[in-house]
């Protein structure tokens, strides 16, 4: 169950639009960038002041790409694996998170909610790559050593 504080901002968002069916990609897409993922409770609420189904909000919630059921952590790092990248080795860049994190394939956040890490196929820096970003912040030409110091600087540790 989520806070009442949820509640509340979801009601402040869907007041910003209208509780008409159309408005439920904006509404959803506020809510995600509040909490940096979509939590089903609050989608289900949602629902009901917009007077759809659950089948529907949910069909296009998993639609789209963007949306996230899962709770990220408070670094979302994307790396880029399109073909620019791909070829410069953001493997390895990828590698070295797993391992300077402790995830693997499947866990995507840290126990600590610090850190989650996501591949995507293009985050449309080709000319900078290999790329990843921080909480949308570009970190151009990376490497694995680079990993290891973006990692210990957003820790504090450098």
């Amino acid at each position: 169950m989520l806070e009442q504080s949820y509640y509340d901002k979801a009601d402040e968002i869907i007041g910003q639009y209208g509780t008409e069916s159309r408005w439920l990609i904006p509404i959803i897409q506020d809510v995600q960038a509040e909490y940096r993922y979509l939590p089903p409770e609050l989608l289900s609420y949602i629902v009901t002041k917009l007077n759809i189904t659950e089948a529907k909000a949910y069909s296009v919630a998993t639609f789209y790409e963007n949306f996230s059921f899962e709770q990220k952590g408070k670094y979302v790092i994307k790396v880029c694996d399109g073909t620019a990248c791909h070829v410069r080795k953001s493997t390895g860049i990828l590698e070295r998170l797993y391992k300077e994190l402790g995830l693997e394939k499947g866990k995507h956040t840290t126990d600590d909610m610090m850190f989650t890490v996501e591949t995507v196929s293009c985050l449309g820096a080709c000319g900078l790559a290999p790329v990843l970003t921080v909480n949308d912040e570009v970190h151009a030409a990376m490497t694995p050593d680079k990993v290891t110091e973006l990692i210990k600087e957003l820790r504090g540790e450098g």
